[in-house]
């Protein structure tokens, strides 16, 4: 007998489609979209640092002006409040800390740009404490053209990290569905919603991308033929790997941290189960044998154990086993339905989708108190995704009967809307730091 379905999962709804038809994808390494992606913050971190940030000389040689990008930036973050500087400054001018104090900076960024010869530019920036009248950071890109959007990003980085002791993540990338028509499209971008890149075009549904800890591929599922399959795809080279095609459904790719396996969900010996395979498509391994729907695999941020769905207790709820299969633990109990798991980069916080009063919203869980907090208003949630740094959570959420993307700080306090202008942006996957 079928058990019941989890209805809401957008994984297990398409899964269960019936009727396909062939739609061959095909692979493109980065091709480039037309669509371009909008962003629209509220709220404010727990605390705001001033800080103002001098226009750069000579910026207005670069295609994307440096400074407005680094603005960009360090807004969305929620996490501070931006004095408009009105001057221009270079990173080896005198600076009067005090005027700075007066006009309530704490910190003050300077910085300029020069072409290079062999048509590069070399951007170079400071980050000044005024309080203490110190150089606080600062170093200098020779950057290509094409690279100034992302070398404003790593200054960004760097200015976060710098001031809030956490590492920034707006140099990273996410990928995520777009549907537009009969089109599906695997896209790419900048966190910021810039840069858009396809790298895979279909007419049949795509589903459930990951990255791969190095940043360098995507796993997902494709239904180009007539059936669910598990795919790799290398992003530069747009090379792609059928992993995992067994008999029934294919599902819910998780990479290891290391990279050399994927946990998968298959259907082939009747009830869905979790396995892991090599990253290769060879070495398949049963996690899990039990007579309930078990699927949505994620591994631990060491490795060493994996946290999935199942049903197994009457309902959707979250377990835990060892990355080698075993005895599973239940995680989750506030709450009848609770899907999707997603682990921290630490390995702390369980983000996850919960059903309560007929809502689907985002929640997270801190696994050493057990201490939970809802941290969405929407009501039809999907998808949750951590940033590298742990700090944000992207997710899908409907209005208005589209899909748009939403990112929220693990407090809570500070949220995002990324919208497209034409189509649904579903599947959410925020990358890793690049090594």
């Amino acid at each position: 007998m079928m058990r019941p379905n989890y209805g809401y999962s957008r994984l297990l709804k398409k899964v269960a489609l019936s009727a396909l038809v062939l739609g061959l994808g095909s692979a493109l390494p980065f091709a480039p979209a037309q669509a371009q992606l909008r962003v629209e913050v509220s709220g404010i971190g727990s605390s705001q640092i001033p800080i103002a940030i001098a226009g750069f000389t000579d910026e207005a040689l670069t295609p994307q002006q440096v400074t407005a990008i680094i603005r960009d930036d360090l807004a969305r973050s929620g996490y501070f409040r931006l004095i408009d500087a009105g001057v221009t400054i270079s990173e080896n001018s005198a600076v009067n800390f005090e005027e700075w104090k007066k006009r309530g900076a704490e910190a003050l960024v300077v910085g300029s740009v020069q072409r290079l010869a062999d048509g590069r530019f070399d951007v170079r920036y400071k980050l000044l404490d005024t309080v203490r009248g110190s150089t606080l950071s600062g170093f200098s890109v020779a950057a290509l053209p094409t690279n100034t959007r992302v070398t404003a990003h790593k200054i960004a980085d760097d200015i976060y990290e710098k001031l809030t002791g956490v590492r920034g993540a707006f140099s990273t990338r996410i990928a995520y569905v777009t549907k537009a028509g009969s089109e599906y499209r695997l896209e790419v971008a900048d966190a910021d919603g810039e840069g858009i890149r396809v790298a895979l075009r279909s007419n049949e549904p795509i589903i459930s991308p990951a990255w791969s800890q190095d940043g360098s591929k995507v796993a997902y599922v494709s239904f180009e033929e007539k059936k669910p399959v598990v795919w790799t795809q290398n992003l530069l080279t747009g090379e792609r790997r059928k992993v995992a095609n067994f008999k029934g459904s294919n599902s819910a790719p998780a990479w290891s941290p290391d990279g050399s396996k994927l946990a998968i969900a298959l259907s082939r010996d009747g009830l869905t189960q979790i396995y892991t395979i090599n990253a290769d498509g060879t070495g398949l391994q049963r996690l899990t044998s039990s007579s309930s729907i078990d699927t949505e695999p994620q591994f631990s941020a060491d490795g060493q154990s994996v946290y999935f769905l199942s049903d197994r207790s009457g309902g959707p709820q979250i377990y835990r086993m060892n990355a080698n299969g075993g005895e599973a633990k239940r995680v989750t109990f506030n709450g009848s339905y609770n899907i999707t798991p997603r682990i921290s980069p630490d390995g702390r916080t369980l983000a996850y989708i919960s059903r309560r009063e007929g809502k689907f919203q985002l929640y997270a869980l801190d696994l050493g108190s057990g201490q939970e907090l809802k941290l969405s208003d929407t009501t039809k949630d999907e998808s949750p995704s951590f940033s590298p740094n742990g700090r944000y959570i992207m997710y899908t959420t409907e209005t208005g009967r589209r899909a748009t993307l939403a990112v929220v700080s693990v407090d809570g306090k500070v949220k995002q809307t990324i919208s497209v202008q034409a189509g649904d942006i579903r599947e959410p996957t925020w990358g890793p730091y690049l090594k």
